[in-house]
């Protein structure tokens, strides 16, 4: 295992009228020894590209690629000591598993047949396959068919394996299931892991850290938790979860957070945190938003609103809000499955003074974000 560094890779691929198409703009990021990196965006942001760069199969038009402190720019694929596990599981339909998995140790490597035979029975034992390795593709569920190609990779004993979106043909429960199984078997082995996905469900539940790309270009590198309660702009406040941030647009008049239809009373904190910004946008997540049926609004931090469509979720319901003065461009506000709200039923719905987060209305930047102090039990108004 070991560690790799990417060092303001960037990669421009000429279009056929001859202009350059910046795919990836000066990414700069580390992944210690033993780390699962989940590199996490929309599509067309550059992801896959930087993990094919990362394998040898892109050229990169400038920056480093460092591994264990090397560079490997200009390095064949085969001479990178990097395992890749594709979207597609790219099986040999005429082998069976076992052949599958020993193919590249055969093609490769001085092994003996001893010793590739050794390495594949014990990663299929850890992939609790041992039952497949004389059946053929054709023989093999997806899942199954996920795993054999993980065994192969795993049979390499790289120092860093490269996963590009590599449970997007699994059905949903199958693709949950794996995520687990994957999560066990990096901890097992403790290699060194880029995983390639547009799920912001694999991101979070599955990374140690998740970097956030957009246009190419790295918008924030950090833990889970980090990138949803302390987004470094706008961008990663509205891609990470679901449902989406809320976002408002607004002025600061005072001590006041003016929109077109609310305002909102900042604490001095806020204030001073946006002190300067010409335009701010004002954010709250939907489980932050309290509403409270029967009641009227009783501050500037409350706002009379009226419910426009219910999704019902089973553990949760998202509630749609529209403000009474302009029902348009309604908000969502995440409350218990439990609770019983229906379509049309006047509702108060606060935004609480700790869980708002702003931004430069321009940058995008966050100026301030949500407070991460145990939140102080509130008795519900009915």
């Amino acid at each position: 295992m070991a560690r790799l560094e990417l060092d303001k890779v960037r990669k421009v691929f000429t279009d056929d009228d001859g202009s350059d198409i910046v795919a990836v703009d000066d990414v700069t990021v580390d992944i210690e020894d033993g780390e699962f990196l989940v590199l996490v965006g929309p599509s067309g942001c550059g992801k896959s590209t930087t993990l094919r760069m990362v394998a040898g199969l892109e050229s990169v038009t400038a920056g480093d690629i460092r591994l264990g402190g090397r560079s490997i720019v200009g390095k064949k694929p085969q001479n990178r000591d990097i395992a890749m596990v594709f979207q597609s599981y790219a099986l040999y339909p005429h082998m069976t598993t076992r052949e599958n998995m020993s193919f590249g140790l055969e093609e490769s490597t001085d092994l003996s047949d001893e010793e590739i035979a050794e390495r594949v029975e014990n990663a299929a034992d850890l992939l609790s396959i041992p039952e497949l390795l004389d059946r053929k593709p054709s023989e093999l569920s997806g899942g199954q068919q996920q795993r054999v190609a993980l065994g192969r990779a795993i049979v390499r004993e790289p120092e860093v394996f490269l996963m590009d979106e590599p449970l997007s043909n699994l059905d949903a429960k199958l693709r949950s299931q794996m995520r687990t199984e994957l999560q066990r078997i990096q901890e097992d082995l403790g290699t060194t892991t880029m995983y390639v996905t547009h799920d912001q469900t694999e991101a979070m539940t599955m990374g140690d850290r998740i970097a956030v790309l957009d246009g190419g270009e790295l918008q924030q590198a950090g833990t889970p938790l980090e990138c949803y309660h302390r987004p470094a702009n706008k961008f990663v406040a509205g891609f990470i979860g679901e449902p989406a941030m809320n976002f408002f647009d607004g002025t600061v008049e005072g001590d006041t957070f003016v929109a077109d239809r609310f305002e909102y009373r900042l604490t001095d904190e806020q204030r001073e945190a946006v002190a300067g910004a010409d335009g701010v946008t004002l954010g709250v997540r939907p489980e932050d938003v309290e509403v409270t049926v029967g009641a009227t609004a009783a501050d500037n931090r409350e706002f009379e609103t009226v419910v426009d469509v219910v999704e019902p979720m089973g553990n949760e319901n998202a509630v749609y809000l529209g403000f009474e003065s302009d029902p348009t461009d309604p908000f969502v506000a995440t409350v218990g499955g439990m609770r019983q709200i229906d379509g049309g039923e006047h509702v108060v719905a606060r935004f609480p003074e700790d869980a708002i987060h702003l931004f430069d209305a321009a940058s995008g930047e966050a100026l301030h974000n949500r407070s991460l102090e145990e939140d102080t039990e509130v008795e519900p108004r009915v």
